[in-house]
């Protein structure tokens, strides 16, 4: 199980240029925004985003790396800002919930300068940010969006990865030192760590939720 894996990874890493040019390539070519997004693991982050958004009285939020929409199928959000470094899956997702006027969806460098809700997003996509500038660039935007939390869903380690379009980091310590009004209110464990024998129903990421100091 672990050397197919393997194998899948590397594969797509012969195309490896960038983080963005990966995922785009990844779309147009019929492929999706992963297991995490699928099965039990989307399950688990619906819930518990659904009962976190409706305990707070959340009423926008705005997600970066929204995807194929696999997972927003899930959500119950009042009104909502779905972004994407791939135009293909910006396309994908305005197909997918066409006629839903709470939701709209934009292309990383079409994003509205007032684009800003209740709750800025970020499931699973640092780790996928193997540039030092673009991680950098991307975090600094998911703060600035945000009037009332930051919810990442995320590895939170230093560690090396087998394939090139994955690198984990240590996030928290990025917030730490550039994001000083901001603070860990609280973490929730994904109850399905990662495990090499079952990588498609398992999660390297936990929840952190940061509120304004």
């Amino acid at each position: 199980m672990f050397r197919r894996f393997l194998s899948k990874i590397l594969n797509r890493d012969l195309y490896f240029k960038t983080s963005s040019h990966y995922w785009d390539r990844r779309y147009r070519t019929g492929g999706n925004s992963g297991s995490g997004s699928q099965k039990r693991l989307a399950a688990f982050k619906a819930n518990v985003l659904n009962d976190f958004v409706e305990r707070h009285q959340i009423d926008s939020v705005i997600e970066y790396g929204c995807g194929d929409g696999g997972q927003l199928k899930l959500a119950h959000y009042p009104s909502y800002i779905g972004v994407d470094v791939s135009m293909r899956a910006v396309e994908i997702c305005r197909s997918l919930f066409e006629g839903d006027p709470s939701k709209r969806f934009f292309q990383l460098e079409s994003v509205p300068p007032d684009a800003i809700a209740d709750l800025s997003l970020s499931l699973e996509v640092i780790f996928h940010l193997v540039e030092d500038p673009v991680f950098d660039a991307y975090m600094r935007r998911l703060f600035e969006s945000a009037r009332r939390f930051v919810i990442l869903y995320s590895s939170n380690m230093e560690q090396e990865s087998p394939g090139r379009h994955v690198r984990h980091r240590q996030f928290t310590r990025w917030i730490e030192d550039n994001q000083p009004s901001w603070h860990l209110q609280d973490t929730i464990k994904n109850p399905y760590p990662f495990d090499p024998a079952n990588p498609d129903e398992t999660s390297f990421s936990d929840f952190y939720i940061f509120a304004p100091v």
